[in-house]
């Protein structure tokens, strides 16, 4: 992905001086980056401005649970207008033992405290699609071929009872996650395609989600982005399955873009030119859009925290320019706002095994150049009529 110019000057000069005033000179030593002026409006605010809403996820499970953290907490409370649990709500945490009840517990505390305070809710996901990421004891279904009452009753049990106990409590819900192969642009295949098929289970998804959440938004969940190769790929068969769904009458309403972009110097003027017009058509489709988990992947950039924190806004900011233009678009949510905890450290670790850093937040909470790039493209982009 490029970075422009103009944003690249930006962020390496304020970057530059960050580390001068530190007395930082290894890129080992964490720059302490100037606090954001007390009367600087939080992210939410600079977004609901322009007729969207900024959020984030939340976490509450394992050892390093977020929502237990009280700083990050109240970082949350303060930046944030909606909230998206980061597992909680996911099949293989609601219910990893189909011996036992549906735990809710977990969300339910963190969606008691974020109701409280004002904050719209996210469901997140009915259907992870691909099979390592459902629970095991579905996996291990054996269905048959001809058996699809059995398979259409057990995804029913599950999207009913999740929904129904949320209630209209989620105001958008990602019904089905991840459903193309970036590597093909085909659908990916779990437990319930031979007895039900690819696209004829995520439509039943769909209107099941429907009859059990009415007044939620039913949004498709995926990662595709711009560039060539898979993301090309990846945007082909999203665009193919989205036109099939609304052929079929499906009720789905929005796709959700995850946003996990990635900071290498690959994309292009043509890149940009492309994503915008794949953009076009998706809306063209009747479909509304969100940013869904927004962060960057800076394993291409230097060692170095000034240039990496650079060259990670400078790519945020061209990637949002372009993104938050749609104008169906009126979410952009952040998969966490601490660079501490982000899922990227186990999932795509750097080659150097230095931290990654791409959230709009350091370890010490303090804003960075990312926080800034992202402020800015919602402070640029066109207002949303209502």
């Amino acid at each position: 992905m490029p970075i422009s110019r103009r944003h690249a000057a930006q962020g390496l000069a304020l970057g530059a001086a960050g580390l001068a005033l530190a007395g930082c000179t290894s890129p080992l030593a964490t720059p302490t980056p100037a606090r954001a002026p007390t009367a600087e409006p939080s992210l939410d605010a600079l977004a609901r401005a322009k007729g969207l809403r900024f959020g984030s996820t939340l976490g509450s499970l394992g050892r390093s649970s977020r929502f237990h953290d009280l700083p990050y907490r109240e970082l949350t409370a303060r930046e944030c207008g909606v909230l998206v649990a980061e597992n909680e709500t996911k099949w293989q945490a609601l219910r990893p033992n189909p011996g036992k009840a549906y735990d809710f517990a977990a969300a339910d505390e963190m969606f008691s405290w974020a109701r409280a305070r004002g904050m719209a809710l996210r469901g997140h996901t009915l259907l992870w699609l691909e099979p390592k990421w459902l629970p095991a004891w579905v996996n291990a279904l054996n269905f048959g071929a001809t058996d699809g009452e059995t398979a259409r009753r057990v995804l029913a049990e599950h999207v009913s009872t999740t929904c129904r106990h949320f209630g209209d409590s989620i105001e958008s819900w990602d019904v089905v996650n991840e459903a193309i192969a970036p590597e093909t642009g085909e659908l990916r295949r779990n437990v319930f395609s031979a007895p039900l098929g690819g696209v004829e289970q995520i439509d039943l998804c769909f209107r099941l989600a429907r009859a059990h959440a009415p007044q939620a938004q039913l949004v498709y969940n995926d990662y595709m982005s711009w560039g060539g190769g898979n993301n090309a790929r990846h945007r082909t068969g999203v665009l193919k399955l989205l036109t099939e769904l609304k052929r079929l009458g499906t009720p789905v309403q929005a796709l959700g873009i995850q946003g996990h972009i990635v900071a290498r110097p690959q994309a292009s003027a043509a890149d940009a030119t492309e994503w915008r017009r794949w953009l076009d058509e998706i809306q063209a489709l009747d479909l509304d859009l969100l940013i869904t988990e927004f962060d960057v992947n800076d394993k291409g950039l230097p060692a170095d925290f000034a240039q990496r924190d650079a060259g990670v806004a400078a790519v945020a900011r061209d990637w949002l320019d372009v993104t938050l233009a749609a104008p169906r678009l009126r979410r952009l949510l952040c998969w966490g706002l601490v660079d501490q905890h982000s899922w990227l450290h186990g999932f795509d670790p750097r080659d150097d095994q230095l931290p990654q850093r791409p959230l709009p937040y350091d370890d010490q909470r303090q804003p960075k150049l990312l926080r800034t790039a992202i402020a800015d493209a919602l402070r640029a982009t066109p207002a949303r009529s209502a």
